[in-house]
């Protein structure tokens, strides 16, 4: 059995990051009885562990996100017959960091759908890479890539949406410029076309077509307004292909033509 009994968390300032990938066989065990002074996060790749404290002890599998509070009396490791990949991360937050940060000891959360995972896992993996080179900023950096992770699990537990419906907006924005295919949306998020249609039109009050088009203007006036585009070049920015279809689709959320509102916008500008 490993023992894990550091003394050098001691006054650690805030903005400390020590990071790790583990797999581990079912030997491994990590014993604090003193509980630590930073937090932990932890991100289950594959295989099964386990987190003990005084008031429970659970199992953590593929998809788990756990977060340990400081001081709290704990243990933890692989689960016997099992192996356990996992990465860590011990970390003393920022006012911003803190302000996501669970007031239970130990949180669990389960990471349901594809996207989501990859997205926590290259977080994960740009905080490894930032604490290994310990380049400039390197600190920051990880908590940069830490609070993002924090801010997609807070999303997820105060989003009251269907989280499958979360992640097909979230496909939407990313796929914006590509031609989008409901089908190919249903599959990633795990059901068949007609029941995510249905769901879909039940959660928003639209249809994905509609959603798209809406995400799309709404990128097209913002590229109007800062990014000093023409109409032309917005709407090939946002995917549209046709620019009549651009402009009717403009002025149904809009209100205004693209050349109208450009021409608001830079009227606004000169006063």
């Amino acid at each position: 059995m490993k023992l894990d009994r550091p003394s050098n968390y001691d006054g650690l300032a805030y903005g400390i990051v020590i990071a790790g990938h583990f797999h581990e066989s079912d030997t491994y065990s990590a014993v604090r009885p003193d509980g630590m002074n930073d937090w932990l996060i932890t991100y289950t790749l594959d295989g099964e562990g386990y987190f003990e404290t005084e008031d429970c002890k659970q199992s953590v599998k593929a998809g788990n996100i756990t977060l340990l509070r400081p001081g709290i009396p704990h243990r933890y490791g692989t689960s016997k017959g099992c192996k356990w990949n996992f990465i860590w991360t011990h970390f003393t937050p920022r006012p911003m960091e803190a302000s996501l940060l669970p007031s239970e000891a130990l949180t669990i959360r389960q990471i349901e759908h594809q996207v989501t995972k990859k997205r926590i896992y290259h977080s994960f993996l740009r905080i490894l890479a930032d604490f290994r080179e310990r380049g400039d900023y390197w600190q920051e950096l990880c908590l940069n890539a830490l609070q993002e992770i924090l801010l997609i699990i807070a999303k997820q537990q105060y989003c009251q949406m269907d989280p499958r419906i979360e992640e097909t907006l979230y496909l939407l924005a990313q796929r914006m410029k590509e031609t989008v295919r409901v089908e190919e949306l249903a599959h990633s998020v795990g059901l068949s076309t007609s029941r995510l249609a249905h769901l879909f039109k039940e959660s928003t009050g639209e249809s994905i077509i509609t959603a798209l088009n809406r995400i799309r203007i709404k990128q097209a006036a913002l590229l109007l307004a800062h990014a000093n585009r023409n109409a032309n070049e917005a709407a090939y920015d946002v995917g549209f292909q046709n620019y009549n279809h651009f402009t009717r689709q403009f002025r149904k959320y809009m209100g205004l033509t693209p050349s109208e509102f450009s021409r608001n916008v830079q009227s606004k500008e000169k006063f």
